[in-house]
């Protein structure tokens, strides 16, 4: 990549930074991408699933087509950075790197755009809304594999803590499934000073958290892997008032469909156990979310190949991880990969979702030429 072009991406990356949208709300970023694939002289077609957009380059007679993704929206998240390009929007933050992710998308359409070494379709996916609000399944459901007839479909995402430029490939599983999850645990308000009248909603609670813990701990084979986390409680208005009414959130997640039935009964099992020991009403509702990641062989080995092509180090020995992924949507309909991009360095708040995150432009040339080498690759594939 050109000293030049890396500068104008690291440009882009930093406006999309400075005004970030959040899922369903990606008007002007989507705006944005349309403006640069114009200059770049490269057609698209817009709102698909929402604010989403396809690009396509199709060079030569060959008739093999393939997907490369990026994702769009921000977090709800206050910025912390003090960065110069920080975010406009009060309370709302790049905090997950998908500035960078659409940044890349961009890079790798240039420079396929002034490459002759390719011959096929390639088809650039700029997909809003993947923050848990079923971004990839709109696209999927507004026709995306019928208009866009792609074989394969391959997409990163940045890695802090892993080294700056280094492509992390995994055979199978890559990210995890999982859910939103809300109990709701109803009681009978009345006087602290009286509680033998009420029945206490918040002392439930405790207990109902507490229990919920051991699912994972002793109802799951050590050798799987799952996640309960209970994030949020709410109940109660006055310090001298046992509340009526206490509502508890969280996500879980797993990297085997077997496993979410075991979570799915103990939180069950958990709850009515609670209900009765406490004499309260425990609803738990759980909206089911994205699904497992799992990278196909062949494309996987794809992925491994642009890598070297780029002359990236390559590590294939991370374990999944227990985050999610929308990208899994497009994989239950089409063989493709996902690979992580190192970020460099993990500082304190500078995780994926932190307050103090900042994708790294150095990364910027290393993403956009992978994704420009492994579309080449799937395309010139058997």
């Amino acid at each position: 990549m050109s000293p030049e072009l890396h500068q104008k991406l690291t440009a882009w990356r930093r406006h999309l930074h400075a005004h970030p949208e959040l899922s369903l709300q990606e008007k002007e970023t989507a705006a944005f991408v349309q403006d640069k694939l114009t200059e770049l002289g490269i057609p698209f077609e817009a709102n698909i699933g929402g604010h989403g957009i396809v690009a396509t380059l199709t060079r030569g007679h060959a008739q093999r087509r393939v997907g490369l993704r990026a994702d769009m929206d921000a977090l709800p998240i206050t910025e912390d950075t003090g960065l110069p390009y920080a975010s406009q929007r009060s309370g709302v933050m790049h905090a997950c790197g998908h500035d960078g992710h659409t940044a890349s998308l961009l890079g790798a359409a240039a420079l396929l755009a002034t490459d002759a070494d390719w011959s096929g379709t390639v088809d650039f996916i700029f997909q809003p809304a993947e923050e848990g609000f079923g971004g990839s399944r709109a696209m999927v459901a507004a026709g995306l594999f019928d208009r866009f007839p792609m074989e394969r479909i391959f997409g990163f995402h940045n890695w802090p803590g892993l080294a700056a430029g280094t492509i992390a490939v995994h055979d199978g599983v890559v990210m995890a499934s999982g859910g939103r999850i809300t109990i709701t645990i109803e009681g009978h308000a009345g006087h602290a000073g009286m509680p033998h009248l009420t029945r206490d909603p918040v002392v439930a609670a405790g207990h109902l958290i507490v229990a919920l813990q051991s699912i994972a701990s002793r109802s799951i084979d050590p050798l799987d892997t799952a996640v309960l986390s209970l994030c949020t409680i709410e109940g109660g208005t006055a310090p001298n008032q046992i509340a009526g009414r206490v509502t508890i959130r969280g996500t879980l997640r797993y990297h085997r469909e077997a496993v979410k039935d075991i979570i799915l009964d103990g939180i069950e099992r958990t709850c009515a156990g609670i209900a009765t020991s406490f004499g309260v009403k425990v609803t738990p509702e759980i909206v089911w979310g994205v699904g497992v990641v799992i990278n196909t062989p062949d494309e996987a080995d794809l992925a491994r190949i642009a890598a070297e092509k780029v002359q990236a180090p390559v590590r294939r020995d991370l374990a999944p991880s227990m985050a999610g992924e929308d990208f899994a949507h497009y994989l239950q309909q089409r063989p493709g990969a996902f690979v992580w991009i190192g970020n460099g360095e993990l500082r304190d708040g500078a995780e994926l979702h932190g307050p103090r995150y900042d994708f790294n432009d150095a990364i910027l040339p290393v993403a956009s030429r992978w994704m420009a080498e492994v579309a080449k690759a799937a395309l010139a594939s058997n």
